[in-house]
């Protein structure tokens, strides 16, 4: 019997629409809710796909799981070098449509 009425009492008040929220942060829900929908988030949200996808590579293709070298210098140093690395493979990418067209022309 003592169980039923603890379950009572995770059920909401049954009043009228000025009663409070179930959830205590239900109102900064609702707050991220309305702004997925701006442009402005989308824009932001498609920018950091891109960052994460650069560093899902490093981790994943360029074997940057963890840092080899120790302090704040050398991880500077080691993430600057697998950062150049990364940018390097673009431009390789980028060289062969260049030289095609010269060899053609």
């Amino acid at each position: 019997m003592s169980d039923l009425s603890i379950q009572g009492n995770l059920l909401p008040e049954s009043g009228g629409p000025d009663t409070s929220p179930r959830e205590p942060h239900e109102e900064a829900r609702e707050f991220a809710r309305e702004c997925r929908k701006t442009k402005a988030y989308k824009v932001s949200r498609d920018k950091r796909k891109k960052v994460e996808m650069l560093f899902a590579h490093l981790k994943r293709i360029l074997g940057l799981t963890r840092l080899r070298l120790r302090g704040p210098n050398g991880a500077k140093d080691e993430f600057l070098l697998a950062a150049i690395a990364q940018n390097l493979r673009k431009l390789a990418k980028l060289r062969p449509q260049c030289a095609n067209s010269e060899a053609t022309a």
